[in-house]
């Protein structure tokens, strides 16, 4: 390629990937591919290498490069970024419209209705962006509003900043000064806090702190990291002569210069309309993707701007309608242990009641002891409390300052607060655990219906709103409540007609003679599979070998590691599960009453099984059995049963229309056999 030929690709390259850019972090709206960006970006780098003299600031590949900083420069502002007023009700903002047009009428402007521009007032950090020639060359924070720091490095590495102007050269003012606002969307705050806590890094407070942290990087590399945005809210200086009237006007020409601009901005007539916007804006605050503290009401009319000028250190023509805080400082008067439904045994900060986003907050999640060691929270701690949007209150800070002398260390539960069973923590894990699992109430619905799943006891009929029904009404406390209940019982519920409770029951009658794999798994322990269950089964051959082994014991089988050996030991040592294992497996007419559920005792340790060590495969239709049935029978006979082939396979097992499978173990020699020589190997093996 020659000279000129690359500098051309190297133009088109630049053009391509500002569009693009715009297109994906402006507009929202992407037109290729990721990959296919990340081919031109690619291409433009490697021109770009080649030809170092032609790098330019404006260049896409120049967002993140520079080196870091040992402080941020001081920078005045040529034109004062001042703050704004405030209101906080209904008659407030009314008296700000009175204010504003008894201020016009001396001037001789007598407006019954005067038009403002309405538009959210983000939670983030004010920031203002210089052009030149359509090229940013500046960005400096809003400081103390005379001046601020520069931060130009940092600003460039957001990608819905424009580095370059969208639209004609000839078009772009010689001189631009665009403000707005940096801030965090919620959702990629939550996934930044998420993965900062996986690497025990450190958590922000809040997408404000977050954004705020995030720009004052010495380093912009870090800075890049940061899932940041800019929306432009100003267009504070322009050097030509410029068409725009009216605020909402010069808004639409910087969203043509390629900025983004709020898709909430509206424009509104008097009192009335700007009422209206403040009521409905703060009826979408929860749901909108990023924080708001209320919204910025400005008088659209540039002329009548500047005519009005400002007072101190605000604009006459504008205001912010501010919305109840979503943090505010309370004291922590006690901490509850709550158990979910997996028996996740959670804190719960009880708080000084406080108005927090409109709303009355006495609790708070504390999330997990890992959380309350992060914060260094204590019982007596004046804490600060976030409520956003329908996220549940969280205390997000420690007021170290004002912790008195009497504060408690929270400390974990030893026994359940529901059941009184242990309370265990698994290592690795963030989150301590009730043991009770078939016992506890807290678990009980889901306990009952994991027992009922296809792939444990497969309970026809019993869903999951019949267990809900069953539950409430107190019928059925454990599993081996379910087979006590009556005919008139389950005739007498909601959708339950007399052939419908009949069915049931024979269901629940049927599912006592299961096998020894599927009542383990139906236990519900945790991290206890099916195909863990089938090697316990197959390794112990009993349940009461089982229940009695050791932890060394329970690692000698596969697929069981330390954390299934003691979440397995700490089951089977709660005595409630004892309790209702004995219930469930004892039969009906001794002492206890049991379920009466059995299975095949089998008395052998896996290697004495008679295909111990071989791996079976499966493929194709079955018409006598289901591929379910086949797998079972297969492990209980001592085979791993695998889904590919491969050398180690022992056999291969072909139905009607096996395809690859077969085609692959004949390539590789592997014995195979059809249905009716595997249902023959069965009986002769099961005999």
């Amino acid at each position: 390629m020659t000279t000129s030929a690359s500098q051309e690709r190297l133009q088109q390259l630049r053009e391509q990937l500002h569009l693009h850019n715009h297109r994906y972090y402006v507009l929202d709206d992407p037109s290729i591919p990721d990959a296919e960006y990340d081919r031109l970006f690619q291409e433009l780098q490697q021109l770009e290498a080649q030809h170092p003299e032609w790098v330019t600031p404006d260049s896409p590949t120049q967002r993140v490069g520079a080196a870091p900083l040992s402080h941020f420069p001081e920078v005045r502002h040529q034109v004062p970024m001042l703050s704004l007023g405030n209101v906080f009700d209904d008659a407030s903002l009314q008296a700000f419209v009175k204010r504003l047009q008894e201020a016009l009428q001396d001037r001789g402007r007598l407006l019954e209705s005067p038009e403002f521009c309405c538009e959210p007032k983000l939670d983030g950090l004010a920031v203002s962006l210089t052009y030149q020639q359509g090229v940013l060359v500046q960005g400096v924070t809003r400081g103390d509003g005379q001046s601020g720091e520069g931060i130009t490095e940092n600003l460039k590495t957001i990608k819905s900043i424009p580095l370059r102007l969208q639209g004609s050269p000839q078009d772009w003012p010689e001189l631009l000064e665009v403000r707005g606002e940096v801030y965090m969307p919620r959702a990629a705050f939550e996934a930044m806090n998420d993965k900062a806590r996986e690497a025990d890094d450190k958590v922000f407070a809040n997408p404000r702190n977050a954004a705020a942290g995030s720009l004052r990087q010495l380093d912009p590399r870090i800075t890049a990291t940061r899932p940041l945005e800019f929306t432009a809210y100003q267009l504070a200086r322009v050097s030509d002569e410029q068409a725009a009237t009216s605020h909402y006007q010069a808004m639409q020409q910087l969203a043509a210069w390629g900025f983004k601009i709020s898709s909430e901005l509206a424009v509104v007539k008097g009192y009335t309309g700007l009422k209206d916007y403040c009521d409905q804006l703060a009826e979408k605050r929860d749901q909108l993707p990023f924080d708001i503290d209320g919204a910025v009401l400005k008088l659209n009319d540039l002329r009548l701007q500047a005519e009005l000028g400002f007072r101190a250190r605000e604009p006459r023509w504008a205001t912010a309608y501010k919305y109840p805080a979503q943090e505010e400082t309370t004291r922590l008067l006690d901490v509850e242990f709550q158990v979910g439904r997996t028996g996740a045994v959670t804190p719960v900060a009880r708080l000084d009641p406080v108005q927090v986003a409109g709303v009355t907050v006495s609790n708070a999640t504390l999330h997990n002891m890992d959380e309350v060691a992060r914060l260094d929270v204590r019982i007596g701690d004046q804490v600060i409390v976030r409520r956003a949007g329908d996220v549940i209150p969280q205390i997000v800070k420690v007021i170290l300052e004002q912790r008195p002398d009497d504060a408690q260390v929270i400390k974990v539960p030893s026994e359940c607060p529901v059941c009184a069973s242990h309370v265990e923590r698994a290592e690795g894990e963030a989150v301590y655990r009730c043991t009770g699992g078939l016992y506890c109430a807290a678990q009980r619905k889901e306990a009952l219906k994991h027992f009922a799943s296809r792939k444990a006891l497969d309970i026809e009929g019993l869903g999951d709103k019949l267990i809900d029904q069953l539950v409430e009404k107190e019928w059925v406390k454990t599993p081996a409540d379910l087979y006590h209940l009556t005919l008139e019982q389950l005739a007498s519920l909601e959708r339950m007609a007399e052939k419908s409770a009949s069915n049931l029951l024979k269901a629940l009658q049927a599912s006592k003679e299961t096998t020894l794999p599927r009542f383990i798994y139906a236990l519900g322990i945790r991290e206890v599979g099916e195909a863990t269950a089938a090697n316990l089964a197959r390794y112990f051959g009993n349940l009461d070998a089982l229940m009695q082994a050791s932890e060394e014991q329970l690692l000698e089988v596969d697929d069981v590691g330390p954390i299934v050996a003691q979440h397995l030991r700490a089951f089977f040592e709660e005595p409630h599960n004892q309790a209702i294992i004995q219930q469930l497996t004892s039969p009906a007419g001794t002492e206890i009453q049991g379920a009466g559920i059995h299975w095949p005792e089998t008395q052998q340790r896996r290697e004495d099984l008679p295909l111990a060590g071989q791996t079976w495969v499966l493929t194709g239709s079955l018409e006598s059995l289901t591929r379910d049935q086949a797998k079972e029978r297969l492990e209980a006979l001592g085979a791993k049963v695998s889904g590919s082939v491969s050398k180690k396979t022992s056999q291969l097992v072909a139905g009607e229309a096996a395809g690859s499978k077969l085609t692959k173990a004949e390539s590789l020699g592997v014995p195979v056999m059809d249905e009716a020589a595997l249902l023959d190997r069965l009986a002769e093996l099961e005999a």
